[in-house]
């Protein structure tokens, strides 16, 4: 589970926690971070392989980067960037994908975080560790044909987060549009108010009863969507992790439209 903090939460709980910047390196040194943050930028937990560019890197390479980031497995993480959270989403999946189990995004992001609290440009004193990967309980990720069997499941909903335009060119067969931008607010830099998400969601059809499948391009957008409805008590969600990207080099059906 991944569960939504305030940058007031973060202040009040720093020293509780292990708080991840994953912001480019020159942004972290040159712009300043969250005192006491580690750097893991976003290029370097996602797989470089030309096979799977961008899905996740591997459970040792995973081990690997926390470990050197003075990560164990049982600390609490707290993840953000300065895109309302959508890369900070992808890395907390990744943990969670890998057996870590306490999760929280900071709700808005560095720009967020800056407008009230002290950043630094101090890089802190760490100490490398042993991350020991773990088997999860459960795991959200399906597979492709997992996807195609759900297009048939009358209690399902495959939801798409990518862009009206995208979603117009080509989409999965009966899918719903939800762009994951709608669910955040541009001023406050953190999530829209929970009864205005919720009427999103409902008008959409994104119910807590139904099962929800979601996918984008490469699986970074719908790590925060997973995010938001992970936080909100959604139980029944599936993450396509292949996404659009592995469901057309497939070969996978999909549907066109005029309009979004």
């Amino acid at each position: 589970m991944i569960e939504l903090v305030s940058p007031a939460w973060l202040d009040d709980h720093a020293d509780e926690v292990r708080i991840v910047d994953v912001r480019d390196g020159w942004e972290y040194d040159g712009i300043g971070h969250v005192p006491g943050a580690a750097s893991i930028p976003f290029e370097s937990f996602r797989s470089d392989d030309d096979a799977d560019e961008g899905m996740l890197p591997g459970a040792e390479a995973f081990a690997e980067l926390l470990g050197e980031a003075g990560i164990a497995a049982d600390d609490p993480i707290v993840a953000y960037d300065d895109t309302h959270g959508v890369f900070a989403a992808r890395f907390l999946v990744t943990a969670l994908c890998y057996g870590h189990d306490e999760l929280y995004l900071l709700d808005g992001d560095y720009s967020a975080w800056n407008r009230e609290h002290e950043t630094t440009g101090e890089t802190p004193d760490i100490e490398p560790t042993t991350y020991e990967v773990r088997e999860p309980d459960a795991t959200p990720l399906v597979d492709m044909a997992t996807v195609e069997a759900a297009l048939d499941d009358p209690d399902a909903v495959i939801v798409d987060t990518r862009r009206a335009e995208e979603y117009a060119e080509g989409h999965l067969p009966g899918a719903v549009r939800l762009d994951w931008k709608e669910l955040v607010d541009d001023e406050s830099r953190g999530l829209k108010p929970e009864s205005e998400i919720r009427e999103i969601l409902d008008d959409r059809g994104i119910t807590a009863d139904r099962r929800i499948v979601l996918y984008c391009n490469t699986a970074r957008r719908i790590s925060h969507t997973y995010a938001v409805l992970s936080h909100l008590g959604y139980e029944t969600v599936e993450f396509y992790e292949g996404s659009f990207t592995e469901w057309t080099d497939e070969g996978g059906k999909i549907e066109t439209s005029e309009t979004a």
